[in-house]
């Protein structure tokens, strides 16, 4: 219609519309890519030049330990604990090295090996001197227990006190079994003060001494009225007692327990059986509680022919092993030698 106005532009063409969203799109594109680079570049950078061995930094300078912000805190070195000087009473009492001296090292000593230590004992002395003198003759300590009352009770007493051997009172006491124990017994029912006369009777007769063991005496061990005398008679003869050990019931360590008095037991009777290889075994049973308790005691007799030809050809080679001998007094004393 004439006189209207009319755009005569022409409108773009459909196909340029979506190239600008694309150019868009691709700057926004490059755009991240860009700031990906930038970030992974920086985070290379810091991986590259960054002193791994630094110490770390508190990042509150009122973290540090000394110094400030500005001077960064290098730890204290460790003492090493070899090195380290420990506190007195940290010590242990027995310490063989010295450790007074300035930067002096601290060594821990080593636990000391276990001692085995074995006590023979050669009971019923006094019948025969022949069969006693082999027993005289041992090369290492012995304890030798006499009976009183018998022919050579004195003269054997002498004889092992000449010989260095220690010498013990052999008392003998009834037994379960109504065996005859030999002149001067503690026999049961007897009152306090007749024990104590036939025990200082004997002891004056093979004495001195230093100890006395049980003959026999499976009833009186077993009698906790007649052992309490029996050791206050060596408590104040200032003797030793060894338990033989004739009953397993026996009262005596009780008792001793309760009087205060050390005592010693037997571990091992060596000649039950009067054959050279069965001996040997008893002996072996004896090595082998001695190294599992320290020491052991073991009973043999004098009437026992080859026993003091098997401990003689023995010994050097127990000595040799590691094995020390040592008397019952000994061993009282000091269970620990």
């Amino acid at each position: 219609m004439l006189g209207a106005s009319e755009n005569t532009d022409p409108p773009p063409p459909e196909d340029q519309r979506p190239q600008g969203r694309i150019r868009s799109l691709l700057v926004i594109g490059w755009c991240l890519l860009l700031g990906i680079l930038v970030v992974v570049s920086i985070i290379f950078i810091r991986i590259l030049f960054l002193r791994t061995d630094a110490p770390l930094v508190p990042e509150d300078a009122s973290d540090y330990p000394k110094g400030t912000a500005q001077e960064p805190w290098i730890p204290e070195p460790v003492a090493s604990p070899v090195t380290q000087e420990p506190a007195a009473e940290d010590r242990p009492p027995e310490d063989p090295i010295d450790t007074e001296g300035p930067g002096a090292p601290f060594y821990q000593p080593l636990p000391s090996p276990p001692k085995r230590i074995l006590g023979f004992v050669i009971d019923d002395a006094g019948n025969n001197l022949e069969e006693l003198e082999p027993f005289l003759r041992f090369p290492g300590p012995l304890t030798i227990a006499v009976l009183p009352g018998l022919p050579y009770s004195v003269e054997a007493a002498r004889r092992i006190r000449a010989s260095g051997k220690e010498l013990f009172l052999h008392q003998p006491m009834e037994a379960l079994g109504g065996q005859n124990p030999g002149p001067g017994a503690i026999y049961a029912g007897m009152p306090a003060e007749t024990i104590r006369a036939v025990v200082e009777a004997n002891l004056a007769e093979i004495g001195p001494v230093a100890g006395m063991n049980n003959h026999q005496g499976s009833k009186i061990t077993r009698d906790s009225q007649a052992m309490e005398t029996i050791l206050s008679v060596c408590h104040e003869q200032g003797i030793y007692f060894l338990d033989s050990r004739t009953i397993a019931d026996t009262v005596v360590p009780d008792v001793a327990k309760r009087l205060g008095i050390p005592i010693e037991e037997r571990d091992v009777f060596i000649d039950n059986i009067q054959e050279k290889s069965a001996m040997i075994q008893y002996v072996e049973e004896g090595l082998r509680k001695a190294a599992w308790k320290g020491s052991a005691v073991l009973i043999g007799h004098t009437q026992s022919h080859a026993l003091a030809s098997i401990l003689e050809d023995l010994y050097p080679k127990l000595v040799e092993q590691g094995y020390s001998f040592a008397t019952i007094s000994q061993l009282i004393q000091d269970p620990s030698q």
